[in-house]
């Protein structure tokens, strides 16, 4: 997934390659504006979802459910998840939802919170609240602005106008309005009522749906930077108010509670009998834990590894409104405990990685999952569930073949690889019209350029794939074969990002190039590599430390730093090959990677990560770089033009409405 500055950075560098190619002196002249005025977007699919932080349904209309998707806004069904349509689109100002509900006494009211709180390597910020009062029809934004990612929303059972919002914040920096916030005026006005400093926000708070003046909330210390997690510290702790917010009591210390420092804290009430409460705790020791006091003492109850594995991007869990004894956890698959958590056992699944659950009050058999497939709906007690067909799936890059019609390419996040027809003979463009090929759900997809029946594709590690559709075959080309998935498992030669760039020479169809800390270039489609360039990184060992603690790691290939993150070939002049670093470096070759120049812009602020490079279809010495900051707290765009190599830079980001990054 990327971030709504790097999807703008590559719209505005689309942009900018069609009116350079419309004011230059070739053919392109020719054709007026107005040609490109007549463009628009249409949809070819694949209707796949993407990833889902939060659902909820309707109590009293089983088939009317919405969910926030990370890419995507709200959406909505009335058919129970058949079909799904759009409803925030026109008014957003961003596009990744971390939580949504809906007021329990009035179902036209929904509370809408941007921003996301599993903070996996790639989140996306949000901007603060939106509200709607007709199901969706029209929105109001409602303040927060300065929320970032907000984990949950929960909105009083009677009332309306009072809802409370667990702030995570600004987790690539610190930022002091992170906390838990109420409302009692329907989002007119917001207080902070529950804070403890700037790098703790809030991830998690209920409502006693008997009694709405009893309240739970936990508070996370949670941080990123470009290269690090940080989950959990002393700041973490799981609150306890029973005056509707105004003051909390902490039951971090009660008996029964786990020992040392604690990370993420989700909670449950059970709804037929609200003294009995189910938490997920990270901790040295943790896993899950139940009270039958409403928190004055707990026991833990289950440690298995599958229901806490990467307790910063799951650890959701939810009991059934009806039997005290039933509670489900989330995580990368479903489980369910019939014992009152001393056990679990596997429940059926659409698609995994699992992050979201509502179920309905009246029929426990009906229920909605948000996954990082989007949202499915079941009726049947989770043995089957609707399909998941929103359009919502998110792509790291988009690339097209030679063929007519041309095929668009793409790696969708946790659904892997696919080649998709630009247009076809029939009426739409379907799942028949749709493929696999080479690659996985996070690299770069670069078909053939004399046969799109082949494909190359990257994944987690420098793994290679390349793929051939007339036969079937797939082979593993990969320029070093290593895995170091895990913490310890290897150390590195070669350090791929997840996301590592593959490019064709426009110039030779058998060369190839890819990246690690290096650029690697093979002339025989991948069968053998040679190192053509040094570490153009900055090579800081602080970067290549293993990610996350101080309580859990994280090592699952995406957290691979500093390398080559971007990288182009002159489509003009051969041997002029342009690389980018995640850590802020712009180089150039002329010479085919005999030797390297630093050329980075002397204006563009360190550490950037260069997203994109563009070099110029009509000009060699000209280049265009997309770079973000937002992994240091900078919302500011970098668009930069060079016309002579590098040697100068100018910021192209004029006419760019900097309110909408950085409200």
């Amino acid at each position: 997934m990327k971030s709504i500055l790097f999807s703008c950075a590559v719209i505005l560098l689309l942009s900018v390659s069609v009116v350079e190619s419309a004011s230059a002196g070739t053919p392109a002249e020719r054709y007026s504006h107005a040609l490109y005025a007549g463009l628009k977007w249409r949809s070819i699919g694949p209707f796949r979802g993407g990833r889902c932080l939060t659902v909820s349904g309707v109590k009293g209309k089983s088939n009317l459910y919405y969910m926030g998707a990370t890419g995507g806004g709200v959406w909505k069904t009335d058919d129970g998840g058949n079909t799904w349509f759009p409803i925030s689109d026109s008014t957003f100002h961003t596009s990744s939802v971390g939580a949504l509900a809906v007021a329990p006494s009035d179902p036209n009211i929904i509370y809408v919170g941007m921003g996301e709180a599993a903070i996996r390597n790639t989140v996306a910020l949000g901007d603060g609240m939106y509200k709607t009062t007709d199901a969706g029809k029209s929105w109001k934004y409602i303040g927060l602005e300065k929320s970032f990612s907000i984990g949950r929303i929960v909105v009083h059972p009677t009332n309306p106008n009072i809802a409370y919002a667990a702030v995570l914040g600004q987790v690539f920096g610190k930022n002091k309005e992170r906390g838990v916030y109420r409302t009692t005026d329907g989002g007119t006005s917001w207080q902070q009522v529950l804070y403890r400093n700037d790098s703790t926000g809030s991830i998690d708070i209920k409502i006693d749906p008997a009694n709405p003046s009893n309240l739970y909330a936990s508070l996370w210390t949670a941080n990123r930077t470009a290269w690090s997690l940080t989950s959990g510290g002393e700041s973490s702790e799981l609150f306890k108010s029973t005056d509707g917010g105004t003051t909390w009591n902490s039951l971090s210390h009660n008996p029964g509670m786990p020992k040392g420092l604690l990370g993420k804290i989700c909670l449950s009430i059970c709804p037929s009998n609200p003294d009995r409460l189910y938490a997920m705790i990270e901790n040295e020791h943790g896993g899950v834990f139940r009270s039958d006091d409403g928190g004055k003492k707990w026991q833990q109850l289950d440690t298995n590894n599958n229901l806490t594995q990467r307790p910063w991007y799951f650890s959701e869990l939810f009991a059934d409104p009806k039997d005290q004894d039933i509670v489900y956890v989330l995580n990368v698959e479903f489980w369910k405990s019939t014992d009152g958590g001393r056990s679990f056992s596997k429940v059926g699944q659409e698609h995994g990685d699992n992050h979201d659950f509502w179920i309905n009050p009246d029929n426990p058999d009906n229920a909605i999952i948000g996954c990082d497939g989007g949202a499915a709906v079941t009726f049947n007690g989770c043995k089957t569930w609707s399909k998941l067909v929103l359009p919502t799936s998110q792509f790291y890059h988009v690339n097209l073949d030679n063929d007519f019609p041309y095929n668009v390419y793409g790696a969708q996040q946790d659904w892997g690889s696919i080649k998709i027809a630009s247009r076809t003979t029939g009426g739409d463009i379907g799942i028949h019209d749709w493929c696999g090929v080479a690659g996985g759900e996070a690299g770069y997809i670069v078909p053939d350029p004399n046969n799109p029946d082949v494909t190359y594709g990257g994944e987690y590690d420098g793994l290679l794939s390349k793929y051939t559709k007339s036969n079937d075959q797939y082979q593993i080309i990969s320029p070093y074969p290593e895995s170091c998935l895990g913490e310890g498992a290897c150390v590195r030669k070669f350090r791929f990002q997840w996301t590592y760039p593959i490019a064709f020479s426009p110039f030779d169809p058998k060369t190839i190039y890819v990246t690690s800390q290096l650029v690697h270039k093979s002339t025989n489609n991948g069968q053998s590599w040679d190192v053509i360039s040094p570490d153009l990184t900055r090579n800081e060992s602080e970067m290549q430390c293993s990610s996350g603690g101080p309580i859990t790691k994280d090592n699952t290939g995406a957290e691979t730093y500093p390398d080559v993150f971007a990288f182009a070939p002159s489509p003009v002049k051969q041997g002029v090959l342009w690389a980018g670093t995640d850590d802020g470096f712009v180089h150039v070759s002329t010479d085919e990677g005999g030797h390297w120049q630093n050329v980075t812009p002397p204006s563009l602020p360190q550490w950037a990560i260069i997203s994109i490079i563009e070099p110029s279809h009509y000009d060699a010495g000209t280049c265009y770089v997309a770079a973000h900051r937002y992994k240091w707290a900078d919302l500011h765009p970098y668009l930069f033009k060079t016309v002579d190599y590098g040697k100068s830079w100018k910021l192209i980001t004029s006419g760019i409405n900097e309110e909408s990054f950085t409200r």
